[in-house]
This record gives structure tokens, sequence and C-alpha cells, in this order.
């Protein structure tokens, strides 16, 4: 079979990066974010207003403002990791200081005779997500990485993925990129690494064996990533008569996740060629969305409130770029370097998350306290992958179906003030948007803080912690269970304006 014939048989399907449902989570998912007085009461804010990050909960909250204001935040978070990987316990932990908000609303009141007593105009910035995270997984399995490359492999020509004469490495695995995409070269990193083998030496071959013997495996996966998920928001919002507030957000988002990760293998198994394998990839993920909110909060009475809010879908367009290295040793010593040096860069697509609805409660204690409730509700089976040009994101998006599923939330919040002092708690969860519980688990977050008012200007501080139970982060042989304690510190300075 020669490459020019199998090209024009598949010369419809152009290359694409094989995204899963991680990646599907991690841009769907956002992280409780804002200033001190917002997360000092675990985010419960939808019928409350009067508080920067509460316009992110609801666009209404900027026509609950008396005054014009501004606030900045800053934040530092310790990530704590216990990691269990077949039987085998570890940790990691890591620590960052970050600019978690900063942003203002403007006020402008209405004539004393007009229904709609005041106008108000917002832009605040919210760092959503941190994808700063670095961890080393160890152990032992009795699964080897050549299933992996068996995978991608089977059904893939052996013509296809042959080096021929006074081609290169670079060359053939270029080749395939820009034509064929990510499985072929997986498929030819595993053969031409000699941890496969064809099962006939013919061109038109497409089954293959593994020269790595079944045993026990030595196995150490490092994953390291940085980046951030990141949201302007350009508020307007009015109240009408003393009872109805309404606002609308429209937010821009931007996204940068960059990871790298590296997966060694060792053995000593009776019969395997190959004893030592060390696979690397790297991943830089960009991209740019849009998308908006609807809200209304009710002032039933002087001390009931009623808050409800639509997040529309967040539709980005995201741009991927990955490199790999394979390195294999053989029981005598035979060490192979495969390290193409080649960029791949994947075309645009385009991927949707999931709306959101949230209704929110809240009672006041006249000038002494309040506690409010939020509930929402977000169905993760309406994420989707798209693309422009001639690539199918089906298997994917059955996937997310099959295997995702709508998922609640729930904030409960407190504050009470004593003079110009103000104490809050807060309490959240939140479901598991897989129908089984091994990829994330369920989400359970705590909260306090303290608060004191000079007039015009506040100082707010405030102590986040959140656990995430039975999340688990697969290399490229078994899962590993990774139990995550994230802890937040959070300053807020707010000056009148």
């Amino acid at each position: 079979m020669k490459r020019f014939l199998f090209l024009i048989a598949t010369l419809s399907i152009l290359p694409m990066h094989s995204q899963d449902l991680r990646d599907a989570y991690r841009y769907a998912n956002t992280e409780l974010s804002g200033t001190a007085r917002f997360m000092g009461m675990s985010g419960a804010f939808g019928a409350l207003g009067g508080d920067i990050s509460a316009i992110s909960m609801n666009p209404a909250s900027s026509a609950v403002f008396l005054s014009s204001s501004s606030t900045i935040t800053m934040g530092y978070s310790e990530l704590d990791n216990s990691i269990d990987f077949n039987d085998n316990n570890g940790g990691s932990s890591e620590t960052n200081f970050d600019l978690g908000n900063i942003g203002g609303v403007f006020v402008f009141n209405a004539k004393s005779n007009n229904n709609w007593r005041k106008f108000s105009l917002g832009v605040n910035y919210t760092t959503e997500s941190n994808y700063e995270e670095n961890y080393n997984i160890n152990g032992f399995s009795s699964n080897s990485i050549d299933q992996y490359f068996l995978s991608y492999a089977n059904g893939i020509p052996l013509d296809l993925i042959d080096l021929r004469e006074n081609e290169s490495r670079s060359d053939l695995y270029s080749f395939l990129g820009e034509n064929y995409g990510y499985d072929a070269q997986q498929a030819f990193l595993g053969y031409e690494g000699n941890i496969i083998a064809a099962e006939v030496e013919d061109p038109n071959n497409t089954e293959y064996f593994s020269l790595i013997s079944p045993g026990s495996f030595d196995q150490r996966y490092r994953y390291a990533a940085n980046g951030l998920n990141g949201k302007l928001t350009f508020n307007l919002g009015t109240q009408y008569k003393d009872f109805i507030y309404l606002g609308l957000n429209l937010n821009s988002h931007f996204i940068n996740y960059e990871n790298s990760t590296s997966f060694t293998e060792f053995n000593s198994n009776s019969g395997s060629e190959i004893t030592e394998v060390q696979f690397g990839n790297n991943l830089v993920t960009n991209g740019e969305g849009f998308s908006f909110q609807l809200g209304g909060i009710a002032k039933v009475s002087d001390n009931i409130r009623f808050g409800l809010t639509y997040d529309s879908p967040t539709w980005f367009i995201m741009r991927e770029e990955t490199t790999q290295y394979l390195d294999t040793n053989s029981s005598l010593d035979e060490f192979i370097s495969i390290s193409p040096q080649v960029i791949n860069v994947y075309p645009e697509y385009r991927y949707k998350t999931p709306g959101k609805l949230n209704g929110s409660f809240a009672y006041l204690f006249g000038k002494r306290g309040l506690i409010s409730l939020d509930y929402g509700w977000k169905d993760y089976t309406n994420i989707e992958y798209s693309s422009n040009y001639n690539i199918s994101y089906a298997d994917l998006n059955n996937a997310i179906n099959d295997e995702m599923k709508a998922a609640g939330s729930l904030r409960i919040g407190g504050e009470y003030r004593i003079s110009n002092f103000s104490l809050r708690a807060g309490y959240r969860m939140e479901d598991s948007p897989f129908e089984e519980n091994g990829l994330v688990g369920d989400l359970t977050s705590y909260s306090g803080g303290i608060g004191y008012g000079f007039g015009s200007f506040n100082i707010d501080l405030a102590y986040n912690y959140t656990n995430i139970e039975n999340d688990s982060s697969t290399g490229f042989i078994n899962p590993a269970n990774i139990d995550r304690d994230l802890s937040k510190v959070i300053l807020s300075l707010t000056f009148g304006l």
C-alpha cells in the first residue's frame, strides 16, 4: 500500500488532539472566587447584592449598591493532595498568591419622582480557576503502557508508520500529524520505540503485538500545570421602585492552560525486550469566550428577598499545541530516543459550557445581620465540542452525554454585625457532575470571615476550605485517587468613590 493512495482515501479527515472528559470538566468547572465578604459567606449572595463579587452570582446585585465603590482582592491559597496509587500512598503541597478580584460599580440616582430609582454600571475581573498544580505518582501495577500504544496502532497499516529510506523520524511524525492526526502519531511512536511490533512484516498489516512481557511494572507519573481561567464582566443594573432590581452581565472569558506530564515505567519481566519506557507530553491550550447573565432580585419586605439568575452557556474558541517524546531501553541496553522536535498545532474548535440556573433567598435581621441561601443547577451533559473543520466530535460528545449528568450546588451564608465589625460564616456543597464519582467526586466547603468598616473604606478577611472527594487523575494506565484539600485566605479592600 502506498502512502499517497491511503492519503486520497482519507483526505477528508483532518488531524485532531484527543480531548477527553477531564478536559471537558476542567473548562466547565470554576472555583469559588471573589471578595473576602463574598468568600466568607461561601458565595451565598444571589439575593443580596451590594458586593462587587455578588455581580457574578446575580447581575442585579449592582443596583443594590447605595453609592459607587471599588474593590481589590488578593488571595493566598494552599493545595494539599493525598494520592493513592495501587496501595502506594503519597502527597504533594503547593502555595500560590494571586489577584482574585478587582472591580467597581458606579451608581446613578434618578430624580425622586421617577419609578426607575437608579441605574448602575459595573466592571469586574475575577480569576475563576487557577490551574497551577504539581504532583508525582509512584507505584507498582500489573498493566503496562504498551496497551496505550496498541490501542492506537491496531487498524493502522504498517506501511504508514514504517520509516522510508532517508526519511527522518521527525519527518514522518510531522507527516502523520498533518495528514492522519494524533492516533497515527501514537502508533508510530510505539512502533519506532520498539514497544510494539507488527504481527506480519507486510505493508498491509494492521495488527500489532507488544514486546513488553506481562508481569509487574514500576510506574512513575509526574504532572505539572499552570494557567488560569479569567472573566471580565461588564454590568448594567437598575432599580424599579423599592422592590425590584434587574441586571445584565456581558462576560468576556479567557483560558490559558499548560501542562507537562512524564510517565516512566520499569520492568524486569522474563522475555521483555523493552525494560524501560519514558513518555513525555506537553499541552498548551488557549481560548476566548463570551457569555451573558440575566438576573433579578425581589425585595418582598424589609426582611425578605428572593433572587433568580440565568447564566448562559459560555461559547469558547479554543486552540491547542502539543509536543511529545519517547525514550525506551532494552534488556541489552539498546537505548532509543524519539524526540521529533515538532509542535503539533491543531485546528481551532468550539467548546460550549453548560448554562446554569440559580435561585436565592435571603432574610435580613434589620441592620444586625442576615442569612442567605442559594441553589444552583447545571446540566453538564450540555457540554459540547464542535468544529468548522471536517472533524467529528461525536464520540466525545456521546461520552459526555453518557457519563456526565446535571449537578446541583447549595450555598448557605450568614453575617452578624457588632458595631463596625462584621462576622461571617458559610457552607457550600456541589454534587459530582459524573454518573460515577470516579473522576471527580462531591465537593464540600466551609468558610468564615471578619470585616471592619471605616465609613467609606472597608477591610475584609476570609478563610475558605474546600475538599473534593475521590478525585482521580488517570495517567496512561491505572487511575490514581487524589483527595484534594484547598485552603484560601482572602483579603479585600473596598473604597467609596
